[in-house]
């Protein structure tokens, strides 16, 4: 936890806020924090900034809170990417979050099993808590959009021609001849699929759609894998476009 990460309900007053659970035991146990140690912390959605440690015992702790710093900008990406394996799903999310990324949706696609979407990883506190995750790995405080969408021919018909009207769409696809390209200057859709790729249909109706396939080499790597080699190469986290 590089930063605390802190809701409005923690917030007793303006410049006060109570941290307890997990955030309590790293103060503890990670930190061996004091009263008058100072930490970073962000207010979910808004600035970063310090807070100085002024009550600290087993059950809870008090900061004092000054937030003046923005937090880094985020990645001009939308990452479209099919359901992961639920356990590698959280490992996903955190990076996507440690990244910049902030507008993510989930789809189905053919190789995906039918149960993945059972996974208690989507549950709305589910998703919130490993996306803080990532929040406070990298010092951001945006939580991201996850939005789901379970049908692929509705949602590659219907909604992301509208997304690639102002982000222009990549297709990560193994096999393709165009290598992906590097240092993007401007914002894009990127789609990843399962383990192995969409299949050809599916790669034909994002294609219609207005994507264009890429490939990262004759390598094929996991999802989890894949997921920050691509990211990495189209934008430079530290320097978003």
């Amino acid at each position: 936890m590089n930063l605390a990460l802190l809701s409005d309900a923690d917030f007793v007053t303006p410049d006060r806020a109570v941290l307890t659970g997990r955030r309590l035991t790293h103060l503890h146990e990670v930190l061996s924090a004091r009263t008058g140690d100072t930490i970073p912390v962000g207010r979910l959605n808004g600035n970063m900034g310090t807070g100085e440690v002024t009550t600290l015992d087993d059950t809870r702790a008090e900061l004092r809170v000054a937030l003046d710093i923005p937090p880094p900008a985020p990645l001009p990406l939308t990452v479209v990417l099919a359901m992961p394996r639920p356990k590698m799903f959280r490992r996903v999310l955190q990076t996507m979050a440690s990244l910049g990324v902030k507008d993510l949706w989930l789809i189905h696609s053919y190789k995906v099993d039918k149960s993945f979407w059972q996974t208690p990883w989507l549950e709305e506190d589910a998703l919130t808590d490993n996306l803080v995750l990532g929040l406070e790995q990298a010092r951001d405080t945006v939580m991201p959009s996850v939005r789901i969408r379970r049908r692929f021919k509705p949602f590659v018909e219907d909604e992301l021609p509208g997304l690639l009207e102002e982000r222009p769409g990549l297709v990560a696809h193994p096999g393709t001849d165009t290598p992906c390209p590097r240092n993007l200057t401007h914002p894009a859709t990127l789609c990843i699929g399962p383990e192995g790729g969409f299949i050809p249909y599916e790669v034909d109706k994002l294609t219609a759609a207005g994507c264009h396939p890429v490939h990262l080499g004759d390598r094929i790597l996991r999802v989890e894998t894949a997921v920050p080699v691509l990211i990495s190469r189209l934008y430079d986290a530290a320097e978003p476009a």
